[in-house]
């Protein structure tokens, strides 16, 4: 039992599915064709991965956009570049900007030149947006979104954010720092400080502080009987804690991301994955947000061909990739729906 909470049958499919989803990444890591697992909902549907970190936008902001050789490591310029793709969350938007106007740094910036640019492809039908975060409009008076939001990131620049962050004593306070500015609600200030935590601007320990988002609400609500009576942060937070013992008690062989072990960002989008993933395998689990259906299908003519992990240098990571050969596939999940 899982102490002092009242677990339901989705808990237990929690753990399997970090589980797994970990060891479908390894597996892709040695054969980028697959199939990567037996488990027919993590065939047939989009999953992020188990670790933040190992997610393919999070990897090209690591490796591309805040570590690459040529990139200047000076506070400001980390910041800048980081927020600009976040606030996008696109790698395509990014690429097209670097490509018309040149390399993005603070020092050129010129933010009415990627505004003309953004309209443009906006006119073209094209995307500029990632559909992974809602991204409300901040009131800085502009007709269009993305307009709004470079004005939002030209000011946290001339009120010299970048160094107020990194003189800031936790990650709770350089959390607050960017909830202050308009249009970034708690999650998405949450996920802009972890963002920031993985480049050399900050260097926080992601144990010391987490937020739920209303997907992470939904899996919770599933996971737990009373789940209104808990506090999110605190059920995270026991997920990290009890991870060796819950792994363990279903016989999991979890080796972590190169060794690191799950984080509360991580088992907050655990609880995310797992609200979708419970919506076929759980069909009758309710949580919080009444949808019974999984938007995204797998399709492996998107899938790209895996690239050599990177993640933060300060991690200090083991080189190498577990072996995967010898882990045992879960049972294959009978649906009628297949």
């Amino acid at each position: 039992m899982f102490p002092s909470f009242s677990t339901t049958e989705v808990f237990d499919s929690y753990w399997r599915f970090a589980a797994e989803r970990l060891a479908m990444y390894y597996r892709r890591l040695g054969d980028p064709v697959g199939p990567w697992t037996d488990d027919l909902i993590l065939r047939e549907y989009r999953f992020t991965n188990t670790f933040r970190a190992a997610d393919r936008v999070s990897q090209y902001l690591i490796r591309e956009v805040q570590y690459r050789e040529d990139r200047s490591q000076a506070p400001d310029e980390v910041f800048f570049r980081t927020m600009l793709f976040k606030l996008f969350n696109r790698i395509e938007t990014w690429e097209r900007l670097e490509q018309e106007l040149g390399p993005v740094s603070w020092q050129s910036a010129r933010f009415e030149a990627m505004s003309e640019l953004l309209d443009g492809l906006i006119e073209a039908g094209r995307r500029v947006y990632s559909a992974a975060y809602i991204m409300p409009s901040p009131a800085f008076g502009h007709r269009r979104k993305h307009a709004n939001h470079l004005a939002m990131l030209a000011k946290m620049m001339d009120d010299g954010l970048p160094g107020s962050l990194a003189r800031a004593s936790s990650m709770h306070s350089a959390y607050e720092l960017i909830l202050d500015y308009p249009g970034l609600g708690p999650f998405l200030a949450f996920q802009y400080t972890i963002d920031l935590n993985y480049s050399t601007l900050l260097n926080f320990d992601e144990g010391d502080f987490v937020v739920a988002g209303p997907g992470a609400l939904d899996g919770i609500a599933k996971c737990f009987k009373k789940a209104n009576s808990l506090k999110s942060a605190d059920i995270i937070h026991a997920m990290v804690e009890r991870q060796g013992e819950e792994f363990a008690r279903l016989g999991l062989d979890f080796m972590g991301l190169f060794g690191r072990r799950l984080q509360p960002i991580d088992c907050q989008n655990l609880f995310c994955e797992i609200s979708k993933y419970a919506r076929v395998a759980h069909p009758d689990a309710s949580g919080s947000s009444g949808r019974t259906r999984i938007k995204q299908r797998y399709q492996a003519a998107d899938a790209l061909a895996p690239v050599s992990p990177y993640f933060p240098p300060k991690w200090k990571l083991r080189s190498a990739a577990p072996e995967v050969s010898a882990i045992a596939r879960p049972e294959p999940i009978q649906l009628s729906l297949f």
